[in-house]
C-alpha cells in the first residue's frame, strides 16, 4: 500500500516572484508539495524559463486583493529599501507576509513531524566558509546533515531529514528579515561592518536584520558569537539563549578562541589549525572556532573535529590557492567583495602584490591602510582603478593601473618577482558587476589564466 503523499502546504497559495537559483527550484517544490503558486519574474527569460516548466506564470501585484498566504520573495529583491517591489507593495497592503524560503522548510519539516535541528549561520564575512566547515565537520562524524541557503542548494530544496538530522543554514541578512516562524536551535553571528547599507538603511538596520538568526530562541537554544569587533558583545546583551563566544585572537573564557593556532577552550587544546590548510588566517581561526562551537553542541567528539578541521578542503574564490609559477603562489579571494574581506586575507600573509578593483564599496581602500606596508606592488582593475590609485599613491604604496584582469595577471607576476615576493593575491575589495557576472565568474577568469599561464612556461 503506498503511503499517503507529503502535501504541508494543501490548501495554501504563493506568490513567487524571482525565479532565478533559488526561485525556481522553490516554486518546483511548492507544487510537488501541494500548494497553489504564481510565478514571476521581471526577466522575460526567467519567465519563458517558468512557463517551459509547466508552472503559471503571471504577475500577482496584478491580482486584486493579492490572494495569496504569502509572496516568497527572492532574497535580491527588495521589499523595504531602496525601492519596494511591486510584489512586496501588493502584499503590504494586504497583510499577506514576505518569506524566504528557508523559512517555507522549517514549516514542511515541522508538518511532516521531524524534530530535526536547525543551525544557521550570518555575518559580514566569512559565513560561506563557516557553513561549510560546520557541515563538513558533521558528515565527516557520520551525522545526518543537509547545506544550503545562501550558500549552496535553495532550502526549500532540501530533502526532508529525520529527527537526528540537522539542517546547517547559511543565512543572508536579506533572508533573515523574511522569517516569521523558523527558530534556529544554533544561530551564528560571525561579525559585522558595513555593506548592503542602502538595502537596510545604515548600520543599524543592518545590524537589526543579522540579529533575526537569534528570534524566537529560549534558553535550551545556543547563539554564537564572533568577538573579534565590536558588534559581538554588542549582539551578547539581552539573548535568551546561551551566548558561546569566540574568536581567532583573544581567550574568551566559556568559549572557543586561538591562541596563535592552537584552538582551544577552558578545556585544553582541541587543534592545530597549522594543519589546517584551507583555513589561513585569524579570520579563519574564528571561522574554525565558531564551526567547532557549533558541532560540539551537536555532540561531535574533539578528536573527530581535530581530523575534520585538517583536511577541510576549503571553498573556491575564498583564499584559494590555484597554481604556482617559479616559485611565487597564485591566491584566488575573489569574494573578498568589500574591504574588511580584503583586510582579513592580506592579514593572512607577509608582502603581496594585490590585485584589486571593480565597483568599489563605501570608503574604498582607505580601511586597508594598516596592511599598506604588506603590498610589495597592486595592481588595479576596473571602474575603481583611478580613485585606488590616488589612495595608494598618498601612502606610497607602488602601483599601477591594469584595467582588466587579462592585464593584471602578467603585471601581477612581473611585479611578484621584481620584488621577491612568493604571493600574487586577487583580492579585489570590489564588487565584479563592471567586468564580471559575479564575484564566482571573476575567481573562475583568475583560475583559467593562472592554468594558462603554468602551462606556456
Amino acid at each position: 500500500m503506498n503511503p499517503a503523499p507529503f502535501l504541508p502546504f494543501a490548501g495554501q497559495r504563493f506568490a513567487v516572484v524571482g525565479l532565478g537559483r533559488a526561485g525556481l527550484p522553490s516554486a518546483r517544490r511548492l507544487v510537488e508539495w501541494g500548494a497553489e503558486i504564481l510565478c514571476w519574474d521581471d526577466g522575460e527569460a526567467a519567465r519563458a524559463a517558468a512557463t517551459a516548466a509547466g508552472l503559471p506564470v503571471g504577475d500577482p501585484s496584478a491580482r486584486a486583493g493579492f490572494p495569496f498566504d504569502a509572496l516568497l520573495l527572492s532574497p535580491g529583491i527588495p521589499h523595504i529599501l531602496p525601492r519596494v517591489h511591486p510584489a512586496a507593495a501588493a502584499a503590504k497592503a494586504a497583510g499577506v507576509p514576505v518569506v524566504c524560503d528557508a523559512e517555507l522548510l522549517y514549516r514542511a519539516v515541522r508538518a511532516a513531524g521531524s524534530r530535526a535541528r536547525f543551525a544557521g549561520i550570518t555575518g559580514t564575512n566569512g559565513k560561506s566558509t563557516t557553513t561549510a566547515l560546520v557541515h563538513h565537520l558533521l558528515r565527516r562524524a557520520g551525522r545526518d546533515a543537509e547545506v544550503g541557503g545562501n550558500l549552496g542548494p535553495a532550502a526549500l530544496g532540501l530533502p526532508l531529514l529525520g529527527d537526528a538530522g540537522i539542517y546547517v543554514l547559511e543565512m543572508s541578512s536579506y533572508m533573515l528579515e523574511r522569517l516569521v516562524t523558523l527558530r534556529f536551535d544554533i544561530g551564528v553571528v560571525l561579525n559585522l561592518s558595513p555593506d548592503h547599507l542602502d538595502r537596510h538603511g545604515g548600520m543599524d538596520g543592518y545590524a537589526g536584520a543579522k540579529l533575526h538568526i537569534f528570534d524566537r530562541q529560549h534558553e535550551g537554544d545556543l547563539a554564537v558569537l564572533g568577538m573579534d569587533d565590536a558588534w559581538g558583545a554588542h549582539f551578547a546583551a539581552g539573548r535568551a539563549a546561551r551566548v558561546m563566544p569566540v574568536s581567532g585572537q583573544a581567550r574568551q573564557p566559556g568559549g572557543i578562541w586561538a591562541e596563535g593556532r592552537l584552538l582551544r577552550d577552558d578545556a585544553g587544546i582541541i587543534a592545530d589549525l597549522d594543519t589546517a590548510r584551507a583555513l589561513p588566517g585569524s579570520h579563519n581561526a574564528q571561522n574554525a572556532a565558531a564551526a567547532t562551537a557549533v558541532v560540539l553542541a551537536l555532540g561531535v567528539p574533539r578528536d573527530a573535529i581535530a581530523a575534520g578541521l585538517a583536511d577541510f578542503p576549503g571553498l573556491p574564490h575564498r583564499q584559494e590557492t590555484v597554481g604556482t609559477l617559479d616559485g611565487i603562489a597564485f591566491v584566488n579571494d575573489s569574494k573578498a567583495t568589500n574591504a574588511d574581506s580584503t583586510a582579513r586575507a592580506l592579514a593572512s600573509y607577509g608582502r603581496v602584490v594585490l590585485i584589486a578593483g571593480g565597483v568599489p564599496k563605501a570608503g574604498g581602500l582607505e580601511p586597508l591602510a594598516q596592511y599598506f606596508p604588506r603590498i610589495a606592488h597592486a595592481v588595479l582593475i576596473g571602474q575603481s582603478a583611478p580613485d585606488f590609485a590616488a589612495t595608494l599613491a598618498a601612502h606610497g604604496v607602488p602601483h599601477h593601473v591594469a584595467g582588466t584582469l587579462e592585464a593584471a595577471l602578467p603585471a601581477a607576476l612581473a611585479a611578484a618577482r621584481d620584488s621577491g615576493t612568493g604571493i600574487v593575491l586577487l583580492s579585489p575589495a570590489c564588487a565584479s558587476f563592471d567586468q564580471f557576472s559575479g564575484f564566482d565568474a571573476r575567481g573562475d577568469a583568475f583560475r583559467a589564466q593562472v592554468a594558462s599561464m603554468m602551462e606556456t612556461v
